[in-house]
């Protein structure tokens, strides 16, 4: 629901600013801050100046009479799996920007505690220079922290929950602050139990000693992989569907002849059939109906369900040559 059943934009913009520290703005394209760079503008944009604006944002969003949900809020990270609709979104879009972006060491024990939005490679290249390991795997993953968390990111064997100790998370609808060990959040793969109203504001690692070179011939090992094995420079968003149970999704869509396969600007990469680009003349709703007719035809062709990893936010228009390949 939009923030106009109880205040207009303009209204709740300027309640939320007179607040925070933070930024706020009306209308505010949020393509940029997506790996894709695509789709329309966020109704509310709000980058927070710390913790302490969750605190305010929640107050005042309850003080502007709004019940708890009412208002959609996308927390966004560095936006590496998010296709933005070429609507815009309504509600607020949260962004954890630089004030959460740092590194410290965990006290007593080997290992670190990072704010949501520090880039993951950082943190891989933070630890490896201090000699620890545990989180080389990060290297080759264009996200943030708190986008790790909450989506349980992996690479090489290693995932976000073989290493997190405490996530502390802000709960926008109790205006508090919690520490959540990884059995609370319900880790799969590639997702957790945290909702939209769950904001990740750090998170602790553990990790192993071990020697320097040793780490970093690791993480370069993983660098060449990824340069090898998957587009780089080209609009994409990784992985586009999660590895079904014994087989990989690049695998059958390769298989189902699909490498190359393209829906309006939006195409199947020839490197890898796990990632799709986008090109000059894309949008946002051509990578939806590519994701989704992709997907039709490989579960026509070989009887497996694959479940995106990315994710769509905002109103998409149904899949035209989905319905047509699921016989609609």
């Amino acid at each position: 629901m939009s923030p106009t059943r109880h205040a207009g934009p303009a209204q709740l913009a300027e309640m939320i600013a007179g607040s925070l520290r933070g930024r706020v703005e009306e209308a505010f394209p949020v393509a940029p801050l997506t790996t894709y760079r695509l789709g329309g503008k966020a109704e509310l944009y709000v980058e927070p100046a710390g913790a302490h604006d969750l605190v305010a944002l929640g107050r005042a969003l309850k003080e502007a009479g709004v019940a708890a949900g009412e208002i959609p809020i996308l927390a966004l990270g560095r936006g590496s799996n998010l296709v933005i609709s070429d609507e815009g979104l309504p509600g607020i879009v949260l962004r954890m920007g630089p004030a959460f972006s740092w590194i410290e060491p965990r006290p007593e024990h080997p290992g670190l505690v990072a704010g949501a939005s520090t880039p993951l490679p950082q943190v891989a290249n933070w630890a490896a220079r201090r000699g620890l390991s545990g989180l080389e795997w990060l290297v080759s993953i264009p996200g943030s922290v708190g986008g790790a968390v909450r989506m349980n990111a992996g690479a090489h064997g290693g995932e976000t929950a073989g290493a997190l100790v405490t996530a502390t998370v802000f709960d926008l609808d109790e205006l508090a602050l919690v520490k959540r060990p990884p059995a609370s959040l319900h880790f799969a793969y590639r997702r957790s139990s945290l909702t939209e109203r769950d904001v990740v504001v750090e998170a602790t690692f553990e990790l192993d000693r071990d020697n320097v070179a040793r780490i970093k011939a690791r993480m370069e090992n993983y660098r060449k992989h990824r340069a090898q094995t998957q587009p780089g420079a080209l609009q994409n968003a990784g992985s586009v569907f999660k590895n079904p149970e014994g087989d990989s999704s690049g695998r059958l869509v390769e298989a189902a002849g699909l490498k190359g396969f393209s829906v309006g600007g939006a195409s199947v990469s020839d490197l890898h059939a796990n990632f799709f680009m986008a090109g000059p003349q894309a949008s946002a709703q051509d990578v939806y109906d590519l994701v989704h007719t992709v997907r039709a035809l490989v579960r026509d062709r070989f009887g497996v369900e694959l479940e995106p990893e990315i994710r769509f936010a905002g109103r998409f228009r149904p899949a035209a040559g989905a319905e047509v390949a699921d016989g609609g």
